[in-house]
């Protein structure tokens, strides 16, 4: 018998020799059966006329292979439906499971991109009030301009299949003129890198609610099945949103209920209480009672949990508006009565849990307030003598630095500070508009940052215009945070802006009186620094100013400031063996374009989109904002230079 004259046969052939006598059929039944690729469906008819089969036969096996290949073809479609189906089921059910809006939102782009096999996938929302469509979810994006954009109804493919409601594709975005072309819009597809574009309707009834795409960086041919599929998916999506929508306002309805629900109580003995409260109050002036004791006693006759609370720790919106009116205001399920005096904030009297209050309650606690206020300003009397104490001690550690270690100690000691352990200098200063009485506000300043040193076991004098205290270095040891601290809680208290510069940890200052008045000089500058950066009312140290942060602070940490912007994407390679720390150096020196990061990497577009959303996973969403970018770039420079020199010293 003759042999294959195929020399690619494999040693053992699914389709063996056929009798004359044999249906021309069976061979390619038999290949039917056992699933065998295309190109085994030629073998019988080479056997046969390599055989010398007369040319019946030959015509015979041919219909018989060009059957058997539609039906291999019908089969393959109809299972590739099924697994279509079979995900579009599964991806159904998925939705159906989540209840909050943003978790839908990502797990259908997260599908849509994974039904189809594409690069990136996203998802627009119209804008009824602006009459365009805007960008809401994206995945496998990298470009922070694509992700940001806005199309107006008719704009772009999207918003083509938002005016119309009906499917777009195109396999070239570029060179397809059937839907108008913006400046914005194609400059944020190029920086995408997107080419193969498909475009889907939300529907909710007959409206368009949005549009769902999946797209490609390469030219791609979207088969109407695909299509299709996608179309199938975007349904079931729109209805997970919509439940979604329902579910969030069914659950805000039930919150108002619960909360009117709350509101029908038993309003029996409303004077009695008013009167017990009042000779409570009373009793405890008497007998000099503390803030603590007001709290608990109103808590007790308004049977709920009553706190005092630091204008800091105060809801400002609330305590603003009970300044204002003199009176006890709401705030969610809890009620805020401001404690001041002479237009200066002290703090508020909170009742928590208490949605509603009748008026004898409501004064009940206003009053409680006002004996509050009493106590407070009576402990501070007695306390200024100790601040000018405090005050007098920062001064000679700012002016005097030859003084004795050992008197210094003693005097702290008597205040309750200690200058063995590592301190922060805070400069502090109000940042009020020039018509507001400055004076008042340095003096309502001093006022409280001597109350802030003194809980604090810290030191405050009045300096240059303002504040600086001298406090003990926070658990976390990080002067920044503490800076922030400070602000929040003068300017709560004052009512105004008040900005806070930070110098780094000053160890045992007792032993280094020099250090302390360098430290004040740092923290004066990263205060000034905040105003002219528009920043006031806001606190930082040096190292809160990025690469400026080297100009402010004493010491120039240049390889801290590389390790806290660069640190977390060098561990990356390191551990990885990847090269994340090159791939962001050639997309910042190709002007931030994947497309000429690849060409100078010499890498598919698709590494270079894949690196760089690593990059932002590990370095934060907000990475290719200008500030960020600038923070970035000027590192990978220093790092450049520190490797440079480094390698050149080994040499």
């Amino acid at each position: 018998m003759p042999t294959d004259p195929s020399p690619s046969a494999p040693a053992t052939d699914p389709s063996p020799s056929v009798p004359a006598t044999e249906p021309a059929e069976a061979p390619f039944l038999a290949l039917l059966a056992a699933d065998a690729p295309a190109e085994d469906y030629e073998r019988p008819v080479l056997r046969a006329r390599a055989e010398g089969a007369a040319p019946g036969r030959l015509a015979a096996l041919e219909r018989a292979k060009r059957q058997a290949l539609r039906i291999r073809t019908e089969l393959e479609g109809r299972r590739r439906r099924e697994a279509e189906l079979s995900a579009l089921y599964a991806t159904a059910h998925d939705l159906a499971g989540l209840r909050d809006l943003d978790a839908v939102l990502r797990a259908i782009v997260r599908r849509a991109r994974s039904l189809l096999g594409t690069e990136v996938a996203y998802l627009t929302l119209n804008d009824p009030a602006a009459g365009d469509t805007y960008m809401r979810v994206t995945d496998g994006s990298v470009s922070a301009r694509f992700q940001q954009l806005r199309l107006g109804m008719g704009e772009g493919l999207g918003g083509l299949v938002a005016q119309t409601a009906r499917p777009y594709v195109t396999d070239s975005y570029f060179h397809d003129e059937r839907f108008r072309h913006t400046g914005t819009i194609d400059a944020g597809v190029r920086d995408e890198g997107l080419v193969a574009i498909l475009g889907v309707p939300l529907m909710l009834g007959s409206g368009v609610i949005g549009v769902l795409f999946a797209a490609d960086r390469r030219e791609r041919v979207f088969e109407p099945g695909q299509i299709a599929l996608l179309a199938a998916h975007a349904a079931h999506a729109a209805v997970a949103l919509d439940t979604a929508r329902l579910l969030a306002e069914t659950r805000k309805a039930l919150t108002e209920l619960e909360a009117a629900n709350e509101i029908i109580r038993d309003r029996s003995a409303v004077i009695e209480r008013a009167s017990d409260i009042h000779d409570r109050l009373t009793e405890l002036v008497l007998r000099g009672g503390g803030v603590q004791d007001v709290a608990a006693a109103v808590a007790e006759v308004l049977h709920g949990e009553v706190e005092f609370t630091e204008p800091a720790d105060t809801p400002a919106a609330a305590l603003d508006r009970s300044r204002a009116d003199g009176h006890a205001v709401r705030d969610g399920a809890d009620w805020v009565a401001a404690v001041a005096a002479g237009g200066e904030v002290l703090g508020a009297l909170v009742l928590r849990g208490h949605p509603a209050l009748d008026p004898v309650d409501q004064r009940t606690l206003e009053r409680a307030a006002v004996v509050t206020s009493l106590l407070l300003l009576a402990r501070r009397t007695a306390g200024e003598a100790e601040q000018r104490v405090r005050g007098e001690l920062l001064d000679d550690l700012l002016d005097a630095s030859g003084r004795d270690p050992r008197l210094l100690r003693e005097r702290a000691a008597r205040v309750g500070a200690d200058l063995d352990a590592p301190q922060v200098v805070l400069a502090a200063r109000v940042d009020a508009p020039a018509a507001q009485d400055a004076a008042g506000d340095r003096r309502r300043l001093w006022s409280a940052a001597s109350h802030l040193a003194a809980t604090r076991h810290g030191l405050a004098a009045v300096r240059d215009g303002g504040a600086v205290l001298l406090l003990p270095l926070g658990p976390d040891g990080d002067p920044a945070r503490q800076a922030r601290e400070i602000a929040a809680r003068l300017g709560a208290a004052l009512h105004v802006p008040v900005t806070v510069g930070a110098s780094a940890p000053v160890p045992a200052p007792a032993g280094r009186p020099a250090a302390v008045a360098d430290a004040y000089a740092e923290a004066r500058r990263c205060r000034e620094a905040l105003r002219v950066l528009g920043r006031a009312g806001q606190g930082a140290a040096a190292a809160d100013f990025g690469f400026l942060g080297l100009l402010l602070a004493d010491t120039r940490d240049v390889d801290g400031f590389v390790r806290r912007t660069l640190g977390v994407v060098a561990d990356y390679d390191a551990r990885r063996g990847t090269e994340l720390l090159r791939t962001l150096q050639a997309y910042f020196a190709c002007g931030m374009s994947p497309g000429r990061t690849k060409d100078e990497l010499h890498v598919h577009v698709n590494t270079v989109a894949q690196r760089l959303e690593r990059v932002g996973r590990l370095l934060g969403p907000d990475w290719q904002s200008p500030a960020r970018a600038l923070e970035l770039q000027l590192a990978l420079r220093l790092h450049q230079l520190s490797s440079a020199v480094e390698h050149g010293s080994e040499r």
